[in-house]
């Protein structure tokens, strides 16, 4: 089941002052950023954190799960999606451990 575009919207809203956040599909989901950086995917309408330090100290007891099989464990929040409050500072926590993102490559001219 694809994930709803107004369910993204709810929680492109839910995040505040985290940079400017925003959504595109990859693989048939949702990749989250915040000025350029991925720190979160949609899937089935489920919102999954990478794991951090900082996020795990602050979640407490964070319900770990894979966005999809395969994939590596992140943290699966569904509880406190209403708390703006809350998953804001999250946001913000994670982003701070999270590496910048490779510049990408140029891509050359082909000479005629």
């Amino acid at each position: 089941m694809a994930s709803d575009k107004s369910f993204l919207e709810f929680l492109v809203d839910q995040i505040e002052n985290a940079g400017q956040i925003t959504y595109r599909m990859m693989f048939g989901e949702y990749g989250v950023f915040s000025d350029g950086k991925i720190f979160a995917l949609v899937c089935d309408n489920k919102l999954f954190i990478k794991p951090t330090e900082a996020g795990r100290a602050f979640i407490n007891e964070p319900v770990l799960a894979p966005a999809y099989p395969g994939a590596k464990m992140s943290f699966l929040i569904e509880e406190k999606l209403e708390d703006r409050d809350w998953i804001s500072e999250l946001v913000r926590l994670t982003l701070k451990e999270l590496p910048e993102p490779k510049p990408k490559k140029r891509k050359k001219k082909k000479k005629i």
